[in-house]
């Protein structure tokens, strides 16, 4: 299996960024997908995650009514829409696979992508 992230960039504050995460390699919908992120000297902190048909997501209680997790199975990818980001939310973002249909917020996750960086600037 292989994750590929992407859309990560240096924003300034209030911009908006979608993350992308290409999936290979496993029957995409076979699987629950979640986003989470890490920055320097920090723990790997929970973001968003969905079911394995997009019905059912679950997103982080602080980043609530700006970050929105969806999955399109039939192009097997991954987004994550970022509003009105700040500072505090820069981090490497990783988007992660289970081997299962049902979504979890912990790290319970098989498989990783390798991360994309998102700088948010004041």
């Amino acid at each position: 299996v292989q994750l590929q992230a992407s859309g990560g960039g240096l924003v300034q504050a209030g911009d908006s960024l979608t993350l992308s995460c290409a999936f290979s390699g496993r029957d995409f919908s076979l699987s629950a997908m979640g986003w989470f992120r890490q920055g320097s000297g920090k723990e790997r902190e929970f973001v968003a995650a969905v079911n394995w048909d997009g019905d059912n997501a679950y997103i982080r209680e602080s980043l609530k009514g700006r970050f929105t997790i969806s999955r399109d199975n039939a192009k097997n990818t991954l987004y994550l829409q970022m509003n009105s980001l700040k500072p505090e939310d820069t981090d490497v973002y990783y988007c992660a696979a289970r081997t299962k249909k049902w979504l979890v917020i912990t790290p319970e996750y098989e498989y990783w992508g390798q991360g994309t960086q998102v700088t948010v600037s004041s």
